[in-house]
């Protein structure tokens, strides 16, 4: 049986919030390519993922779109909530099925606006985010497909259990916002390499250290910041 604590945002917070905001969650199960909420949707709960992996989509006029950052075991989905903005231009989708707990939104806002210890927790959180949306917005304009790739891949790992991620290349390639015929010739490269298999929808990463090799930076700026705020 999961636990709030398995959210390490959830872990880090205040045993006084703990208290008044753990008995307010309540486990959900997230199904592959649901939408968490729509662009322009008002945010009325959040979530904080345990195993699941959700993508922060910008969605394109054409329909066609670009994921900006992932969200999961480190963090929650819903910062407009204690950001003043009360919703979002983007849409948030599972990446990865799995577990997350909700809260009501009103509850997170309140105890933000009342705690400083929870607030400096969330927002050294939201600056993390920020950083890793600013990095992916740099790796999709400077560096190729199969860097992307890489990037995408290791972010995902970082927040998964095991070496395993259930995911079609469509859907990888919408997340990245390139041709399918693109990820398909990446992945076969990294397959060629004996970096990862991949089969009918599933990716087994069998060499995350070469795979760390083949990638750009960012991947290493996103995760020495997001560890640089997780030790405050």
């Amino acid at each position: 049986m999961t636990h709030p604590t398995e959210n390490k945002l959830l872990k880090a917070l205040p045993e006084d919030s703990k208290s008044r905001l753990f008995p307010q969650l309540k486990l959900v199960e997230l199904a592959l390519g649901e939408v968490i909420y729509d662009a322009g949707e008002s945010v009325s709960t959040v979530y904080f993922p345990t195993d699941s992996i959700v993508s922060l989509l910008s969605i394109m006029a054409d329909g066609s779109s670009a994921e900006i950052s992932v969200v999961g075991n480190e963090g929650l989905v819903g910062i407009a909530v204690f950001m003043g903005g009360e919703s979002t231009p983007n849409c948030a989708i599972v990446q990865s099925a799995g577990f997350a707990y909700r809260l009501p939104a009103s509850e997170l806002r309140s105890e933000f606006n009342s705690n400083q210890a929870i607030r400096m927790v969330l927002l050294r959180y939201t600056q993390a985010l920020i950083a890793q949306m600013a990095q992916t917005a740099v790796c999709n304009r400077h560096h190729s497909i199969d860097q992307q790739l890489c990037r995408w891949l290791l972010l995902s790992l970082d927040r998964l259990s095991g070496n395993n991620l259930t995911m079609t290349q469509e859907l990888i390639a919408n997340m990245l916002g390139v041709r399918r015929e693109g990820v398909t010739e990446a992945a076969g490269k990294l397959q060629k390499l004996g970096v990862i298999t991949y089969r009918r929808g599933h990716i087994t990463v069998i060499n995350r250290e070469k795979l760390e090799a083949l990638c750009c930076e960012c991947y290493a700026v996103v995760k020495s910041e997001t560890d640089r705020l997780e030790s405050y």
